[in-house]
Protein backbone atom coordinates (compact mmCIF):
# COMPACT_ATOMS: atom_id res chain seq x y z
CA UNK A 1 0.00 0.00 0.00
CA UNK A 2 1.41 3.40 -0.99
CA UNK A 3 0.09 6.79 -0.05
CA UNK A 4 -0.58 8.54 3.24
CA UNK A 5 -4.08 9.98 3.01
CA UNK A 6 -7.61 9.58 1.74
CA UNK A 7 -9.51 12.70 0.73
CA UNK A 8 -13.26 12.97 1.29
CA UNK A 9 -15.26 15.38 -0.86
CA UNK A 10 -18.29 16.33 1.24
CA UNK A 11 -20.62 18.06 -1.21
CA UNK A 12 -23.56 19.52 0.72
CA UNK A 13 -26.59 21.69 0.06
CA UNK A 14 -24.99 24.96 1.13
CA UNK A 15 -21.24 24.27 0.96
CA UNK A 16 -18.57 21.92 -0.36
CA UNK A 17 -15.70 20.61 1.72
CA UNK A 18 -12.50 18.68 1.16
CA UNK A 19 -11.26 16.67 4.14
CA UNK A 20 -7.82 15.08 4.55
CA UNK A 21 -7.99 11.80 6.51
CA UNK A 22 -4.99 9.79 7.69
CA UNK A 23 -4.61 6.05 8.30
CA UNK A 24 -5.60 6.43 11.96
CA UNK A 25 -8.95 7.83 10.85
CA UNK A 26 -8.07 11.34 12.01
CA UNK A 27 -9.21 14.41 10.11
CA UNK A 28 -5.95 16.22 9.42
CA UNK A 29 -7.41 19.28 7.70
CA UNK A 30 -10.65 20.63 6.21
CA UNK A 31 -11.26 23.27 3.55
CA UNK A 32 -14.82 24.53 3.10
CA UNK A 33 -16.43 26.87 0.57
CA UNK A 34 -20.04 27.98 0.54
CA UNK A 35 -22.07 28.69 -2.57
CA UNK A 36 -25.23 30.58 -3.50
CA UNK A 37 -28.77 29.33 -2.97
CA UNK A 38 -31.11 30.39 -5.77
CA UNK A 39 -34.87 30.87 -5.21
CA UNK A 40 -36.47 31.86 -8.55
CA UNK A 41 -40.04 31.49 -7.26
CA UNK A 42 -41.72 30.55 -3.97
CA UNK A 43 -41.06 26.85 -3.37
CA UNK A 44 -38.36 26.66 -6.06
CA UNK A 45 -34.73 25.98 -5.09
CA UNK A 46 -31.81 25.86 -7.55
CA UNK A 47 -28.02 25.69 -7.60
CA UNK A 48 -25.75 26.81 -10.40
CA UNK A 49 -23.77 23.63 -11.25
CA UNK A 50 -20.69 25.79 -11.87
CA UNK A 51 -20.98 27.11 -8.30
CA UNK A 52 -21.08 23.53 -7.00
CA UNK A 53 -18.04 22.62 -9.10
CA UNK A 54 -16.06 25.73 -8.25
CA UNK A 55 -16.67 25.33 -4.53
CA UNK A 56 -15.82 21.61 -4.53
CA UNK A 57 -12.82 21.75 -6.85
CA UNK A 58 -11.63 24.94 -5.20
CA UNK A 59 -11.66 23.36 -1.76
CA UNK A 60 -9.89 20.27 -3.12
CA UNK A 61 -7.14 22.20 -4.90
CA UNK A 62 -6.59 24.41 -1.85
CA UNK A 63 -6.30 21.34 0.41
CA UNK A 64 -3.79 19.72 -1.93
CA UNK A 65 -1.76 22.92 -2.29
CA UNK A 66 -1.81 23.61 1.45
CA UNK A 67 -0.11 20.25 2.15
CA UNK A 68 1.94 19.99 -1.04
CA UNK A 69 0.27 16.69 -1.92
CA UNK A 70 1.05 14.62 -5.01
CA UNK A 71 -0.60 11.60 -6.59
CA UNK A 72 1.71 9.39 -4.52
CA UNK A 73 0.47 10.91 -1.26
CA UNK A 74 -3.25 10.37 -1.92
CA UNK A 75 -4.53 6.79 -1.88
CA UNK A 76 -8.03 7.64 -3.05
CA UNK A 77 -10.87 10.15 -3.15
CA UNK A 78 -14.31 9.39 -1.70
CA UNK A 79 -17.41 11.46 -2.43
CA UNK A 80 -20.57 12.01 -0.42
CA UNK A 81 -23.22 14.35 -1.70
CA UNK A 82 -26.54 16.06 -1.25
CA UNK A 83 -29.01 13.55 -2.61
CA UNK A 84 -31.76 13.86 -5.27
CA UNK A 85 -30.48 17.20 -6.63
CA UNK A 86 -30.69 16.92 -10.41
CA UNK A 87 -28.27 18.08 -13.12
CA UNK A 88 -28.64 17.54 -16.88
CA UNK A 89 -25.73 18.43 -19.15
CA UNK A 90 -24.36 18.16 -22.68
CA UNK A 91 -21.37 15.78 -22.68
CA UNK A 92 -20.04 17.33 -25.89
CA UNK A 93 -19.53 20.72 -24.22
CA UNK A 94 -19.68 19.80 -20.55
CA UNK A 95 -22.27 22.55 -20.07
CA UNK A 96 -25.44 22.03 -17.98
CA UNK A 97 -28.66 22.88 -19.81
CA UNK A 98 -29.98 24.77 -16.76
CA UNK A 99 -29.43 25.26 -13.07
CA UNK A 100 -29.61 22.15 -10.90
CA UNK A 101 -33.01 21.50 -9.34
CA UNK A 102 -32.32 20.99 -5.64
CA UNK A 103 -33.87 18.23 -3.53
CA UNK A 104 -35.83 20.85 -1.55
CA UNK A 105 -37.55 22.21 -4.65
CA UNK A 106 -41.34 21.69 -4.79
CA UNK A 107 -42.01 22.86 -8.37
CA UNK A 108 -42.88 19.35 -9.56
CA UNK A 109 -45.42 18.50 -6.84
CA UNK A 110 -48.35 18.86 -9.26
CA UNK A 111 -46.51 16.77 -11.87
CA UNK A 112 -46.00 13.94 -9.38
CA UNK A 113 -49.69 14.08 -8.51
CA UNK A 114 -50.58 14.00 -12.22
CA UNK A 115 -48.35 10.99 -12.96
CA UNK A 116 -48.70 9.05 -9.70
CA UNK A 117 -52.02 10.23 -8.31
CA UNK A 118 -53.83 6.96 -8.91
CA UNK A 119 -53.51 4.67 -5.90
CA UNK A 120 -52.46 1.72 -8.03
CA UNK A 121 -49.67 3.71 -9.71
CA UNK A 122 -48.42 5.12 -6.41
CA UNK A 123 -48.38 1.62 -4.91
CA UNK A 124 -46.40 0.27 -7.86
CA UNK A 125 -43.85 3.11 -7.62
CA UNK A 126 -43.43 2.40 -3.93
CA UNK A 127 -43.13 -1.36 -4.47
CA UNK A 128 -40.33 -0.90 -7.02
CA UNK A 129 -38.41 1.99 -5.44
CA UNK A 130 -39.17 1.84 -1.71
CA UNK A 131 -40.10 5.53 -1.95
CA UNK A 132 -43.38 7.39 -1.64
CA UNK A 133 -44.04 9.33 -4.87
CA UNK A 134 -42.88 12.87 -4.15
CA UNK A 135 -41.26 15.90 -5.76
CA UNK A 136 -38.36 15.36 -3.34
CA UNK A 137 -36.82 12.68 -5.58
CA UNK A 138 -35.07 13.12 -8.93
CA UNK A 139 -37.48 11.55 -11.45
CA UNK A 140 -39.96 14.42 -11.73
CA UNK A 141 -37.12 16.96 -11.75
CA UNK A 142 -35.60 15.32 -14.84
CA UNK A 143 -39.02 15.24 -16.50
CA UNK A 144 -39.55 18.94 -15.74
CA UNK A 145 -36.21 19.88 -17.33
CA UNK A 146 -36.94 17.87 -20.46
CA UNK A 147 -40.36 19.49 -20.78
CA UNK A 148 -39.38 23.07 -19.94
CA UNK A 149 -35.87 23.71 -21.28
CA UNK A 150 -36.22 24.48 -25.02
CA UNK A 151 -35.02 21.58 -27.18
CA UNK A 152 -34.08 19.42 -24.20
CA UNK A 153 -36.42 16.52 -24.88
CA UNK A 154 -35.36 16.16 -28.50
CA UNK A 155 -31.70 16.29 -27.51
CA UNK A 156 -32.21 13.73 -24.77
CA UNK A 157 -34.04 11.34 -27.07
CA UNK A 158 -31.19 11.73 -29.59
CA UNK A 159 -28.72 10.64 -26.88
CA UNK A 160 -27.15 14.08 -26.59
CA UNK A 161 -27.79 14.76 -22.88
CA UNK A 162 -26.71 13.11 -19.62
CA UNK A 163 -28.39 13.11 -16.22
CA UNK A 164 -26.69 12.83 -12.88
CA UNK A 165 -27.10 13.54 -9.23
CA UNK A 166 -24.28 15.70 -7.88
CA UNK A 167 -21.94 12.75 -7.31
CA UNK A 168 -22.28 11.70 -10.94
CA UNK A 169 -21.55 15.20 -12.22
CA UNK A 170 -18.46 15.49 -9.99
CA UNK A 171 -17.15 12.10 -11.12
CA UNK A 172 -17.74 12.99 -14.77
CA UNK A 173 -15.84 16.27 -14.42
CA UNK A 174 -13.02 14.85 -12.27
CA UNK A 175 -12.38 12.01 -14.74
CA UNK A 176 -12.34 14.34 -17.73
CA UNK A 177 -15.68 13.04 -18.99
CA UNK A 178 -14.55 9.41 -19.10
CA UNK A 179 -16.85 8.05 -16.37
CA UNK A 180 -20.62 8.57 -16.24
CA UNK A 181 -21.57 6.59 -13.15
CA UNK A 182 -23.35 6.76 -9.83
CA UNK A 183 -23.55 4.41 -6.87
CA UNK A 184 -26.44 2.30 -5.65
CA UNK A 185 -27.34 4.63 -2.76
CA UNK A 186 -27.78 7.68 -4.97
CA UNK A 187 -29.56 5.63 -7.65
CA UNK A 188 -32.04 4.47 -5.03
CA UNK A 189 -33.06 8.10 -4.38
CA UNK A 190 -33.99 8.95 -7.97
CA UNK A 191 -37.37 7.13 -7.99
CA UNK A 192 -36.22 5.44 -11.21
CA UNK A 193 -34.24 2.55 -9.72
CA UNK A 194 -35.67 -0.85 -8.86
CA UNK A 195 -34.12 -1.51 -5.45
CA UNK A 196 -34.98 -5.22 -5.55
CA UNK A 197 -33.56 -6.00 -9.00
CA UNK A 198 -30.72 -3.47 -8.69
CA UNK A 199 -31.27 -1.74 -12.03
CA UNK A 200 -32.93 1.18 -13.74
CA UNK A 201 -36.59 0.26 -14.14
CA UNK A 202 -38.11 0.44 -17.68
CA UNK A 203 -41.65 0.86 -16.30
CA UNK A 204 -40.59 3.87 -14.23
CA UNK A 205 -38.65 5.40 -17.12
CA UNK A 206 -41.76 5.14 -19.27
CA UNK A 207 -43.98 6.55 -16.52
CA UNK A 208 -41.79 9.65 -16.19
CA UNK A 209 -40.87 9.88 -19.88
CA UNK A 210 -37.11 9.68 -19.42
CA UNK A 211 -34.78 8.19 -22.08
CA UNK A 212 -32.56 5.42 -20.67
CA UNK A 213 -29.56 6.81 -22.58
CA UNK A 214 -29.39 9.74 -20.12
CA UNK A 215 -28.79 7.55 -17.09
CA UNK A 216 -25.42 6.78 -15.49
CA UNK A 217 -24.02 3.32 -14.92
CA UNK A 218 -24.77 2.14 -11.37
CA UNK A 219 -21.81 0.80 -9.37
CA UNK A 220 -21.20 -0.40 -5.78
CA UNK A 221 -20.53 2.40 -3.28
CA UNK A 222 -17.02 1.11 -2.56
CA UNK A 223 -15.13 0.48 -5.81
CA UNK A 224 -13.71 2.10 -8.90
CA UNK A 225 -15.17 5.32 -10.30
CA UNK A 226 -12.17 6.14 -12.47
CA UNK A 227 -9.17 8.38 -11.83
CA UNK A 228 -8.62 12.11 -11.71
CA UNK A 229 -7.92 13.77 -15.02
CA UNK A 230 -8.66 17.44 -14.49
CA UNK A 231 -6.42 20.48 -15.08
CA UNK A 232 -4.76 21.71 -11.90
CA UNK A 233 -5.21 18.43 -9.98
CA UNK A 234 -2.69 15.62 -9.59
CA UNK A 235 -3.57 13.04 -12.24
CA UNK A 236 -4.34 9.38 -11.64
CA UNK A 237 -5.84 9.54 -8.12
CA UNK A 238 -8.45 6.76 -7.83
CA UNK A 239 -12.01 7.84 -7.09
CA UNK A 240 -13.01 4.79 -5.09
CA UNK A 241 -16.04 5.61 -2.94
CA UNK A 242 -19.38 7.30 -3.57
CA UNK A 243 -22.48 7.50 -1.39
CA UNK A 244 -25.41 9.79 -0.70
CA UNK A 245 -24.84 11.82 2.43
CA UNK A 246 -27.15 9.96 4.80
CA UNK A 247 -25.98 6.50 3.72
CA UNK A 248 -22.39 7.77 4.03
CA UNK A 249 -23.17 8.85 7.61
CA UNK A 250 -24.61 5.41 8.40
CA UNK A 251 -21.37 3.83 7.13
CA UNK A 252 -19.24 6.44 8.89
CA UNK A 253 -20.96 5.53 12.16
CA UNK A 254 -19.76 1.94 11.60
CA UNK A 255 -23.36 0.71 11.39
CA UNK A 256 -22.30 -2.23 9.26
CA UNK A 257 -24.73 -4.80 10.69
CA UNK A 258 -28.50 -5.21 10.52
CA UNK A 259 -30.19 -3.58 13.52
CA UNK A 260 -27.68 -0.75 13.88
CA UNK A 261 -29.05 2.78 13.54
CA UNK A 262 -27.91 6.39 13.41
CA UNK A 263 -29.61 9.76 13.63
CA UNK A 264 -28.08 12.92 12.20
CA UNK A 265 -29.11 16.15 13.95
CA UNK A 266 -28.77 18.83 11.31
CA UNK A 267 -31.19 21.43 10.00
CA UNK A 268 -33.56 18.47 9.92
CA UNK A 269 -32.97 15.00 11.32
CA UNK A 270 -32.32 11.86 9.30
CA UNK A 271 -32.58 8.45 10.94
CA UNK A 272 -31.41 5.30 9.16
CA UNK A 273 -31.62 1.71 10.35
CA UNK A 274 -29.48 -0.93 8.65
CA UNK A 275 -31.78 -3.85 7.76
CA UNK A 276 -29.14 -6.03 6.09
CA UNK A 277 -30.21 -7.89 2.98
CA UNK A 278 -33.92 -7.44 3.76
CA UNK A 279 -35.74 -4.57 2.07
CA UNK A 280 -38.44 -3.93 4.68
CA UNK A 281 -41.59 -2.29 3.35
CA UNK A 282 -42.64 0.39 5.80
CA UNK A 283 -46.15 0.56 7.19
CA UNK A 284 -45.35 3.73 9.12
CA UNK A 285 -44.56 6.34 6.45
CA UNK A 286 -40.85 5.60 6.28
CA UNK A 287 -38.93 4.87 3.07
CA UNK A 288 -36.84 1.87 2.10
CA UNK A 289 -33.49 2.73 0.61
CA UNK A 290 -30.21 1.04 -0.34
CA UNK A 291 -27.36 1.22 2.18
CA UNK A 292 -23.68 1.59 1.34
CA UNK A 293 -21.74 -1.67 1.67
CA UNK A 294 -18.13 -2.68 2.12
CA UNK A 295 -16.40 -4.22 -0.92
CA UNK A 296 -17.02 -7.93 -1.34
CA UNK A 297 -20.54 -7.78 0.09
CA UNK A 298 -22.82 -10.24 -1.67
CA UNK A 299 -25.99 -8.62 -2.96
CA UNK A 300 -27.55 -5.33 -1.92
CA UNK A 301 -28.00 -4.13 1.63
CA UNK A 302 -30.88 -1.92 2.71
CA UNK A 303 -31.97 0.61 5.30
CA UNK A 304 -35.18 2.13 6.59
CA UNK A 305 -35.07 5.92 6.57
CA UNK A 306 -37.21 8.60 8.13
CA UNK A 307 -36.92 12.37 8.14
CA UNK A 308 -37.72 15.11 10.62
CA UNK A 309 -38.12 18.33 8.64
CA UNK A 310 -37.21 20.77 11.42
CA UNK A 311 -34.49 19.69 13.84
CA UNK A 312 -31.69 22.17 14.49
CA UNK A 313 -33.65 24.67 12.38
CA UNK A 314 -35.87 25.34 15.41
CA UNK A 315 -32.78 26.71 17.21
CA UNK A 316 -31.96 28.87 14.17
CA UNK A 317 -35.54 30.17 14.35
CA UNK A 318 -35.12 31.11 18.01
CA UNK A 319 -31.96 33.02 17.10
CA UNK A 320 -32.72 34.61 13.74
CA UNK A 321 -36.49 35.18 13.66
CA UNK A 322 -37.49 35.40 17.33
CA UNK A 323 -34.28 36.90 18.72
CA UNK A 324 -34.59 34.85 21.89
CA UNK A 325 -30.94 33.75 21.83
CA UNK A 326 -27.73 35.11 20.33
CA UNK A 327 -26.12 31.76 19.57
CA UNK A 328 -27.01 28.07 19.55
CA UNK A 329 -24.40 27.51 22.26
CA UNK A 330 -26.61 29.39 24.76
CA UNK A 331 -29.42 26.86 24.54
CA UNK A 332 -27.79 24.18 26.68
CA UNK A 333 -27.28 26.56 29.60
CA UNK A 334 -30.78 28.03 29.33
CA UNK A 335 -32.44 24.60 29.06
CA UNK A 336 -30.69 23.33 32.20
CA UNK A 337 -31.43 26.51 34.15
CA UNK A 338 -35.05 25.39 34.64
CA UNK A 339 -36.32 22.01 35.86
CA UNK A 340 -38.87 21.66 33.00
CA UNK A 341 -40.81 23.65 30.39
CA UNK A 342 -43.72 24.34 32.71
CA UNK A 343 -45.99 22.39 30.39
CA UNK A 344 -44.96 24.22 27.22
CA UNK A 345 -44.69 22.26 23.96
CA UNK A 346 -43.43 23.65 20.66
CA UNK A 347 -44.43 21.79 17.49
CA UNK A 348 -41.98 23.15 14.87
CA UNK A 349 -44.05 22.30 11.81
CA UNK A 350 -42.65 25.24 9.85
CA UNK A 351 -42.79 23.28 6.59
CA UNK A 352 -45.26 20.58 7.64
CA UNK A 353 -44.49 17.43 9.61
CA UNK A 354 -42.38 14.56 8.32
CA UNK A 355 -42.43 10.89 9.28
CA UNK A 356 -44.37 9.30 10.82
CA UNK A 357 -47.06 11.99 10.64
CA UNK A 358 -46.68 13.19 7.02
CA UNK A 359 -48.80 16.29 7.32
CA UNK A 360 -47.39 18.74 4.74
CA UNK A 361 -50.06 21.35 5.48
CA UNK A 362 -49.41 21.45 9.24
CA UNK A 363 -47.92 24.66 10.60
CA UNK A 364 -46.00 25.37 13.76
CA UNK A 365 -47.66 25.92 17.11
CA UNK A 366 -46.83 26.60 20.76
CA UNK A 367 -49.04 25.14 23.48
CA UNK A 368 -49.24 25.59 27.23
CA UNK A 369 -47.95 29.15 27.64
CA UNK A 370 -48.70 30.75 31.01
CA UNK A 371 -47.78 34.04 32.66
CA UNK A 372 -44.75 32.25 34.10
CA UNK A 373 -43.39 31.13 30.74
CA UNK A 374 -40.06 32.76 30.00
CA UNK A 375 -37.04 32.57 27.75
CA UNK A 376 -35.58 29.44 29.36
CA UNK A 377 -38.84 27.47 29.16
CA UNK A 378 -39.28 28.31 25.49
CA UNK A 379 -35.68 27.40 24.66
CA UNK A 380 -36.01 24.12 26.53
CA UNK A 381 -39.31 23.35 24.76
CA UNK A 382 -37.63 23.98 21.40
CA UNK A 383 -34.83 21.52 22.17
CA UNK A 384 -37.27 18.96 23.54
CA UNK A 385 -39.32 19.22 20.31
CA UNK A 386 -36.34 17.82 18.41
CA UNK A 387 -36.11 14.84 20.75
CA UNK A 388 -39.85 14.16 20.64
CA UNK A 389 -39.85 14.06 16.83
CA UNK A 390 -36.87 11.72 16.75
CA UNK A 391 -38.54 9.50 19.35
CA UNK A 392 -41.69 9.21 17.21
CA UNK A 393 -39.50 8.34 14.24
CA UNK A 394 -37.62 5.66 16.19
CA UNK A 395 -40.86 4.08 17.44
CA UNK A 396 -42.14 3.85 13.85
CA UNK A 397 -38.84 2.37 12.71
CA UNK A 398 -38.85 -0.24 15.46
CA UNK A 399 -42.41 -1.20 14.54
CA UNK A 400 -41.43 -1.69 10.89
CA UNK A 401 -38.31 -3.65 11.77
CA UNK A 402 -40.08 -5.77 14.38
CA UNK A 403 -37.28 -5.29 16.90
CA UNK A 404 -35.99 -2.53 19.18
CA UNK A 405 -33.10 -0.23 18.42
CA UNK A 406 -30.84 -0.96 21.38
CA UNK A 407 -28.33 1.81 20.70
CA UNK A 408 -28.82 4.96 18.63
CA UNK A 409 -25.63 6.42 17.16
CA UNK A 410 -25.86 10.20 16.89
CA UNK A 411 -24.02 12.87 14.93
CA UNK A 412 -24.54 16.29 13.39
CA UNK A 413 -24.25 19.80 14.77
CA UNK A 414 -27.05 19.64 17.35
CA UNK A 415 -25.64 16.38 18.74
CA UNK A 416 -23.04 18.54 20.51
CA UNK A 417 -25.78 19.75 22.88
CA UNK A 418 -25.50 17.59 26.00
CA UNK A 419 -28.93 18.55 27.32
CA UNK A 420 -30.56 17.50 24.06
CA UNK A 421 -28.69 14.20 23.95
CA UNK A 422 -29.59 13.33 27.55
CA UNK A 423 -33.24 14.27 27.05
CA UNK A 424 -33.25 12.24 23.83
CA UNK A 425 -31.99 9.20 25.73
CA UNK A 426 -34.58 9.78 28.45
CA UNK A 427 -37.59 10.19 26.17
CA UNK A 428 -36.53 7.38 23.84
CA UNK A 429 -35.53 5.09 26.74
CA UNK A 430 -32.50 4.01 24.72
CA UNK A 431 -28.73 4.43 25.00
CA UNK A 432 -27.10 7.01 22.71
CA UNK A 433 -23.52 6.80 21.45
CA UNK A 434 -21.92 10.02 20.24
CA UNK A 435 -18.52 9.55 18.53
CA UNK A 436 -15.66 11.92 19.27
CA UNK A 437 -15.56 12.72 15.55
CA UNK A 438 -19.09 13.80 14.60
CA UNK A 439 -18.12 14.33 10.93
CA UNK A 440 -19.46 10.89 10.13
CA UNK A 441 -20.74 11.75 6.66
CA UNK A 442 -17.29 12.67 5.38
CA UNK A 443 -15.74 9.76 7.25
CA UNK A 444 -18.17 7.39 5.52
CA UNK A 445 -16.98 8.61 2.12
CA UNK A 446 -13.36 8.24 3.24
CA UNK A 447 -13.96 4.74 4.61
CA UNK A 448 -15.63 3.54 1.40
CA UNK A 449 -12.72 4.81 -0.71
CA UNK A 450 -10.08 3.50 1.70
CA UNK A 451 -11.59 0.02 1.84
CA UNK A 452 -11.75 -0.22 -1.95
CA UNK A 453 -8.05 0.58 -2.29
CA UNK A 454 -6.74 -1.47 0.64
CA UNK A 455 -5.87 1.60 2.75
CA UNK A 456 -7.87 -0.11 5.49
CA UNK A 457 -8.13 -3.89 5.68
CA UNK A 458 -11.83 -4.15 6.48
CA UNK A 459 -14.69 -3.05 8.68
CA UNK A 460 -13.07 -4.52 11.80
CA UNK A 461 -10.16 -2.13 11.40
CA UNK A 462 -12.56 0.77 10.90
CA UNK A 463 -14.32 -0.09 14.16
CA UNK A 464 -10.95 -0.14 15.93
CA UNK A 465 -10.23 3.42 14.74
CA UNK A 466 -13.28 4.79 16.52
CA UNK A 467 -12.29 6.58 19.71
CA UNK A 468 -14.33 6.00 22.86
CA UNK A 469 -17.83 7.42 22.48
CA UNK A 470 -19.74 9.78 24.73
CA UNK A 471 -22.55 7.58 26.10
CA UNK A 472 -25.94 8.83 27.27
CA UNK A 473 -28.18 6.41 29.17
CA UNK A 474 -31.82 6.90 30.23
CA UNK A 475 -32.33 8.63 33.58
CA UNK A 476 -36.11 9.15 33.55
CA UNK A 477 -38.72 6.90 35.13
CA UNK A 478 -41.45 5.40 32.96
CA UNK A 479 -44.30 7.42 34.48
CA UNK A 480 -42.61 10.76 33.83
CA UNK A 481 -41.71 9.69 30.29
CA UNK A 482 -45.25 8.65 29.46
CA UNK A 483 -46.67 11.88 30.87
CA UNK A 484 -44.36 14.01 28.73
CA UNK A 485 -45.06 11.95 25.60
CA UNK A 486 -48.81 12.19 26.20
CA UNK A 487 -48.54 15.97 26.29
CA UNK A 488 -46.45 15.98 23.11
CA UNK A 489 -48.89 13.77 21.22
CA UNK A 490 -51.80 15.95 22.31
CA UNK A 491 -49.93 18.95 20.90
CA UNK A 492 -49.35 17.02 17.66
CA UNK A 493 -53.05 16.06 17.49
CA UNK A 494 -54.05 19.69 17.83
CA UNK A 495 -51.53 20.75 15.18
CA UNK A 496 -52.33 18.29 12.40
Amino acid sequence: MSGTYVIALDQGTTSSRAILVDHDGQMVDVVQREFEQIYPKPGWVEHNPHDILNSQLGSLTELIARHGLTTEDIVAIGIDNQRETTIVWDPATGLPISNAIVWQCRRTADLVEELCGEASVAAEVRARTGLMPDAYFSASKIRWLLDNVPGARARAEAGELLFGTVDTYLVWVLTGGLVHATDVTNASRTMLFNIHEGCWDPWLLELFGIPASMLPEVRPSSGSFGETSYPGLPAGIPIAGVAGDQQAALFGQCCFEAGQAKNTYGTGCFMLLNTGHEAIESKNSLVTTIAASAPGTEGLEYALEGSVFVGGAVVQWLRDEVGLIRSAAETEYLATSVKDTGGVYIVPAFTGLGAPWWSPDARGAIFGITRGTGQAQLVRAALESIAYQVSDLAVAMEADAGKPIDVLNVDGGAAANNFLMQFQSNILDRTLHRPQNRETTAMGAAYLAGLATGFWSGTDELRSLRASDDVFTPEMDAEAREELLAGWHEAIRRTV
